[in-house]
């Protein structure tokens, strides 16, 4: 697949998780957030209850991977050990820049497969990585 086609298919991707995310409550903050650490796709918010019934607000960090089929991997799955610390480097630069370091965070992915024929699929994963060690 050319990189065009590739950025198009990720971008179609990253406009179903937000309109996904939004529909589940999440509000977006921000997409394609860049700092010299690399970009998170979607910074949102998470005004949901919790699993103990907690409403509260929690910022989420959002990664959206996007296939036309899983004949490699999943989505999910692109989401590597390398690619999770990428994440956390800029999250934590995010979070000191906007000096939000006393707010609950968490990492989630929203993994969407696109068949040229058939409905899309999106599949939310709440927490799915923790903070990687950067040191």
């Amino acid at each position: 697949m050319s990189d065009q086609r590739r950025n198009i298919l990720g971008q179609r991707g990253e406009d179903l998780a937000a309109e996904y995310l939004q529909g589940v409550g999440y509000r977006l903050v921000e997409r394609n957030y860049r700092n010299l650490y690399g970009e998170i796709d979607i910074i949102a918010e998470d005004r949901t209850r919790s699993a103990w019934g907690i409403q509260g607000k929690t910022l989420v960090f959002v990664e959206v991977k996007t296939r036309k089929n899983n004949l490699f991997s999943s989505p999910s799955e692109a989401v590597t050990h390398r690619k999770q610390l990428q994440i956390s480097k800029v999250a934590l630069e995010y979070l000191n820049q906007n000096k939000l370091t006393d707010v609950a965070a968490r990492f989630d992915v929203v993994a969407i497969f696109l068949p040229d024929s058939g409905p899309s699929q999106i599949e939310l994963i709440r927490n799915a990585f923790d903070l990687c060690a950067i040191f």
